[in-house]
């Protein structure tokens, strides 16, 4: 990945954990909770999450974690605003 990509792609990455971070949370869900669902370490978990981060990674990655927090993975990219629906998964 150019800098200029990682650069140009950085409040994304941004905004996506925290998105994973706050979704997780009214999930209930712990980040060693939410690795284990998706198939991933709990520092990765974290690395994703860590505000002001930009930790890249992959779709497989990226799916897992929607699947495990049961969200669409568009939903998830469009998250800077929850509908009621997700919200309110149990």
């Amino acid at each position: 990945m150019s800098s200029e990509t990682a650069f140009k792609n950085r409040d994304r990455y941004i905004q996506l954990g925290i998105a994973i971070s706050t979704l997780r949370k009214m999930r209930g869900l712990s980040q060693e909770q939410l690795a284990e669902k998706a198939g991933v370490s709990r520092s990765h978990i974290s690395s994703i999450e860590a505000p002001g981060i930009a930790r890249p990674f992959s779709l497989e990655v990226f799916f897992n974690i929607a699947d495990a927090l049961e969200i669409d993975p568009v939903d998830l990219l469009k998250a800077s605003v929850f509908p009621d629906n997700i919200l309110r998964k149990e």
